[in-house]
């Protein structure tokens, strides 16, 4: 098998890179249709209209309906088409992205995507997941190339909700403990290769630097001002871990997570929120070390992410209820299966109720607050 990596052909970051979506996307086009949240365009659509008519090009805004299902793709492809558009922008959070890449492609047009929020390393990967309309997790859907464009404004993120800045640091980290499992049993990787030693340790560094500057960047965005603590853990959220998990795999963490949505009272939470507790119950699945274990618990205290089924929403911790959600991770086609043993349904379930007894013991212990060591183990 071969050693295959993958990436957004162009990523640009800094506070104030709204003004230049225009001048990027003319790049590869005239006339862009351009996907938003209801509430992201509100917020940037005036900087976008004025950057595109800097660089004399034009754009159609369609506003996003909030779930990237099958039917959505075919409506916003309806409308890009009708407006012969050639290049599709997705302007907003990670259905919104994805709904663009997904009708990009359908279009056979370029890609731009420009995240308001780093609540997610969704916007650099060449992948789309399709929804049911009550937002439940049906497929997950590969691109034959990532976006042609990734651009993210940091000051516009430092103003969007803290919560979601939080949440992207629990997707991005999951990243490394998926790639090392990943690595462990030789699993493919999302083009269909192994990972690169590059990819592994871009997994382990957006890991390493959420951990040591997660608080920080938390601080900042809870002003809404830009730090380069808050630089470092954006490109972590997005284009690191981005690159890691596309390029090195996923497990038992997503898997888990997309067991989780099939709960209702589960789908309040963010996804990064539902990664950053699966990935506790991968660790449980591992039988990780207990020091492992508590930095990963105590980062997630000190930040505010998830370490208890409660936190997440789920408050019936019956074996029915939780092996509902078990099954469907644990389904024969799951990326669950790239884990390094055998896995099934009941070892999931013990897991989560293993991770949970966990999280809770140590909130019970430590409080919403934690001090954490840094992955080289020191204070």
């Amino acid at each position: 098998m071969n050693r295959i990596l993958i990436a957004p052909a162009r990523y640009i970051q800094g506070p104030g890179a709204l003004g230049d979506l225009g001048a990027e996307a003319a790049r590869l086009g005239r006339k862009a249709f351009v996907i938003g949240g209801r509430r992201a365009l509100d917020e940037t659509r005036a900087t976008i209209e004025e950057g595109f008519g800097r660089a004399g090009a034009e754009a159609v805004f369609e506003t996003f309906r909030g779930e990237c299902t099958v039917g959505e793709i075919h409506r916003l492809g309806a409308g890009a088409r009708a407006d012969a558009c050639d290049v599709v922008i997705g302007v907003g959070g990670g259905k919104t992205l994805d709904s663009a890449k997904a009708v990009a492609e359908v279009c056979g047009l370029p890609a731009v995507v420009a995240p308001t929020i780093a609540a997610s390393d969704a916007p650099c990967s060449a992948l789309y997941d399709i929804y049911s309309e009550d937002g439940v997790f049906e497929r997950s859907c590969e691109l034959p190339r990532n976006p042609q464009v990734v651009l993210v404004d940091t000051a516009v993120i430092a103003k969007a909700p803290t919560r979601f800045l939080v949440a992207g640091m629990g997707d991005a980290l999951s990243t490394w403990f998926e790639a090392d499992a990943c690595d462990r049993s030789s699993a493919a990787n999302l083009p269909g290769g192994r990972s690169t030693a590059s990819a592994l340790h871009l997994a382990r560094l957006s890991y390493e630097i959420i951990v040591e500057h997660g608080a920080a960047a938390q601080l900042a965005c809870e002003r809404g001002i830009v730090t380069e603590a808050l630089e470092q853990v954006v490109e972590a959220n997005i284009l690191i871990s981005g690159i890691g998990f596309e390029s090195s795999g996923l497990a038992a963490s997503h898997a888990l997570h997309d067991g989780f949505t099939i709960l209702p009272e589960a789908r309040g939470s963010c996804h990064g929120e539902r990664v950053a507790f699966s990935t506790l119950v991968q660790m449980v699945m591992e039988n990780r070390a207990a020091r492992e274990i508590e930095e990963v618990l105590g980062f997630c205290l000190r930040v505010g992410l998830p370490v208890t089924l409660a936190q997440i929403g789920v408050v019936d911790a019956s074996e029915e209820h939780l092996m509902a959600a078990a099954m469907f991770a644990a389904r024969p086609d799951s990326i669950m299966h790239n884990m390094p043993f055998p896995v099934d349904p009941g070892m999931v379930y013990r897991a989560i109720v293993g991770a949970d007894a966990i999280g809770r013991a140590y909130r019970q212990r430590c409080g919403d607050w934690a001090d954490i060591p840094t992955p080289d183990g020191s204070a």
